[in-house]
């Protein structure tokens, strides 16, 4: 028998869909203003379906992203809204821990232009003053470069809390960062800022296995959540994306998704979730998978 930290899935793409609105570059963001009570909903839904973890919707809730929006200025509103959802659910289901999510700065899969990790600390530091105080641990969320990674470790350790690094790999293989460097290439890193789990995540769930080969050899906990998407498209890549751009699978039902994460636990996973496009269903299916092999759900 194994502890196992079971994630939620899908936080920003559960919302989306459940909106039902078109997609907007502000994502999950846009969704939480204009549905504010849909935010503490999903939570309780993986909550239910056996999550211990309730992610904040913060992923996109990063100063640099709000630039030239009209939520500019409602930076620390829209924080505060999403760590009272999360909490607030926690705190209804009676158990539970809050990771505060910090994506990545600019946009998700493009490391190319994300600031060196020098300025990315100080850009940082204000959605991690935000979250500090309120959450449980830090999730810094589709690390898609050594130096990205670098930018938000230097924010986020040291400062009393757990730090939780996960990282986001080739569609095509999962040895390599979507920055073309090897996965590998995060050992030095990950020995010199001691995150308290490395993890990888929005990746397909083909690709996770052989990431955590190498993950497995940092001498921390580690684990995996990956994504429902056919893949990521040029069309995502371009500025300012929506998520009309990227695809749902159809073949990843959720007996499909629980194969692949109960695979990753053989590997010696002891965190395991979903990212986008997996909902509460899958969420709920990987939890029966563990306790039907005597795993426990810590």
């Amino acid at each position: 028998m194994t502890d196992i930290t079971l994630l939620d899935g899908s936080i920003g793409q559960e919302l989306v869909k459940r909106s039902g609105d078109k997609p907007t570059p502000l994502w999950s963001t846009q969704v939480m203003l204009d549905h504010p009570g849909l935010v503490q909903a999903v939570h309780d839904a993986y909550f239910s379906a056996g999550a211990t973890v309730a992610t904040t919707n913060t992923y996109c809730v990063l100063p640099d992203r709000l630039v030239g929006t009209a939520l500019e200025e409602h930076f620390a509103a829209l924080a505060c809204a999403a760590v009272d959802a999360a909490c607030a659910a926690r705190d209804a289901h009676g158990a539970g821990r809050v990771a505060g999510a910090l994506g990545p700065l600019m946009a998700t899969y493009r490391p190319d232009l994300c600031p060196p990790a020098e300025e990315a600390e100080r850009l940082y530091a204000q959605p991690v003053a935000q979250l500090l105080g309120r959450i449980d641990l830090f999730l810094i969320e589709s690390m898609a470069s050594v130096d990205q990674a670098d930018g938000a470790l230097r924010a986020t350790c040291g400062l009393g809390l757990p730090v939780w690094l996960s990282i986001t790999v080739m569609d095509d293989d999962g040895t390599r960062l979507r920055s073309g460097e090897p996965v590998g290439a995060l050992a030095p890193l990950v020995e010199r800022h001691q995150p308290d789990a490395v993890l990888v995540n929005c990746s397909r769930p083909e690709a996770i296995a052989a990431a955590l080969d190498i993950l497995s050899g940092f001498g921390r906990p580690f684990g995996a959540y990956a994504n429902g998407f056919t893949g990521i498209t040029e069309g995502f890549l371009d500025e300012k994306p929506t998520v009309d751009a990227l695809q749902a699978r159809t073949d990843l039902s959720p007996a499909a998704y629980a194969d692949f994460a109960m695979g990753w636990v053989d590997q010696g996973a002891t965190i395991v979730g979903g990212c986008c496009e997996v909902g509460p269903d899958h969420i709920a299916e990987l939890a029966a998978r563990l306790r039907a092999a005597d795993h426990r759900i810590i």
